[in-house]
């Protein structure tokens, strides 16, 4: 059994009242340093919010430029001085051989940061995300975000945002 197997899941609840929020947030990810080599999964229905999500966590690293969703290409990469960073959108995955032909299993085993969209469409291929993130749409067009700490890594991640919060109060 690995560490990540044997971690008890931190799970967190917070309302995103507006793209502020969610901005804010991702933000607040990005500063952690723990974020450079972690492995994160985001669940939620078509506008859920995964992809502005993204963008405002890649934009806070400092990615500059067009961000484009991997819808269609499956896998984005963006390069920063030391950092690599894979956005990858898992929706129109059909075939697990798909996995193995375009080398994930190596990308997700090399350093840097890795954001999955639609993680259920590659079950069973991708490792055990160390923070997988939630987002529901609320009837007043809110978010609600469930975090999900699955490995040491998620949880120093949760515990750091946590303090971030409470320096700003």
């Amino acid at each position: 059994m690995t560490a990540a197997e044997r971690h008890e899941a931190i799970v967190e609840t917070r309302l995103l009242r507006d793209e502020s929020a969610t901005q804010a947030l991702a933000s607040a990810l990005a500063a952690q340093p723990a974020i450079r080599n972690a492995c994160i999964e985001l669940h939620g229905d078509l506008g859920a919010g995964k992809t502005t999500f993204v963008r405002h966590l890649l934009r806070a690293l400092g990615v500059t430029g067009r961000i484009k969703s991997p819808t269609y290409a499956v896998v984005e990469p963006h390069e920063l001085p030391g950092l690599n960073i894979w956005h990858f959108d898992f929706y129109r995955f059909n075939d697990p051989r798909e996995w193995e032909d375009a080398g994930f299993r190596d990308l997700f085993a090399s350093p840097g940061l890795k954001l999955a969209e639609w993680p259920e469409k590659a079950a069973g291929l991708l490792p055990v995300a160390d923070l997988a993130l939630t987002l529901r749409v609320q009837p007043d067009e809110s978010r609600q975000l469930t975090l999900r700490a699955q490995t040491p890594v998620g949880a120093a991640l949760l515990r750091a945002l946590d303090e971030s919060e409470e320096s700003r109060k």
